[in-house]
C-alpha cells in the first residue's frame, strides 16, 4: 500500500487567472491543491433576464465573468470563472445585500426543496478553446422556526450570498437533506473542477 505524505501538499500554482475574488472559491481550489496565479472581480451585470431559466441564468454569467476577464489573457494561459446560482423552481433567488429580501427568500426555502446550479467556464487563451460544466445539487430544508429564521438574519452571514445563506456556516443546522455535491452548494464543485481542469493537462 502506497503511504500518505507525511506533511501537507503545497498548494501548485497554475498559470490560471480565477477570474472570481470569491475567497471560498479559492479555498475550494485549495483543497484539490491548485494555487491560481491571480483573482479578477469581474464587474458585470447580473440582473436576470425576463423568463430566464436559473441553469441558464448561472452558464450565461459564468461566460460573461470569463469573457470580461479576456482583457488579461496574454498574461495567463488559462481562465477559470464560475457563478452560483440557486432556485425554487424557475424563480432565481439572487444574491442580496437587504435584509428583507434575504428574509423572503429564507421563507421561500423553509421546509422545500431548492437547486443550486454552478456553473463553470475554462478558456485556454492560447487555443482559444471554451470547456463548460453545469453542476446541480438539491438541497432541502427544515422548516424554519419564527426565531432561527430572525436568529440567522441577525447574523448577516447571508449578505452576498445564493439563497441568502451559506452552506458551510451556521445555515448547516437547517439542511435536513443534500442531493449531490456539497461543494457546488459553497461555490464551486470540486470533482467537476477538477475533470475540467485535468481535460486540459493542468492538473495530472
Amino acid at each position: 500500500m502506497d503511504k500518505l505524505p507525511s506533511k501537507p501538499v503545497s498548494p501548485i500554482e497554475l498559470p490560471l487567472l480565477l477570474a472570481s475574488v470569491s475567497p471560498r472559491r479559492q479555498m475550494l481550489l485549495k483543497q484539490l491543491g491548485i494555487l491560481p496565479e491571480a483573482v479578477f472581480a469581474s464587474d458585470i451585470d447580473e440582473t436576470p433576464k425576463p423568463e430566464e431559466l436559473p441553469r441558464l441564468y448561472a452558464k450565461r454569467l459564468a461566460k460573461a465573468k470569463l469573457d470580461a476577464a479576456q482583457i488579461f489573457k496574454p498574461d495567463y494561459k488559462f481562465i477559470l470563472a464560475a457563478d452560483t446560482v440557486a432556485a425554487a423552481g424557475r424563480r432565481i433567488l439572487s444574491k442580496t445585500n437587504e435584509r428583507n429580501e434575504a428574509e423572503k427568500h429564507l421563507r421561500l426555502l423553509s421546509g422545500r426543496r431548492h437547486r443550486v446550479y454552478t456553473a463553470l467556464a475554462l478558456l485556454n487563451t492560447q487555443t482559444q478553446r471554451y470547456a463548460f460544466r453545469l453542476v446541480c445539487t438539491i438541497v432541502t430544508f427544515s422548516r424554519l422556526s419564527e426565531y432561527q429564521l430572525q436568529s440567522y438574519l441577525d447574523l448577516q452571514e447571508w449578505v452576498g450570498k445564493a439563497g441568502a445563506y451559506a452552506i458551510q456556516g451556521y445555515a448547516a443546522g437547517f439542511v435536513r437533506s443534500i442531493n449531490g455535491s456539497y461543494s457546488n452548494v459553497v461555490g464551486l464543485p470540486l470533482f467537476e473542477t477538477a475533470q475540467l481542469l485535468r481535460g486540459q493537462g493542468l492538473i495530472p
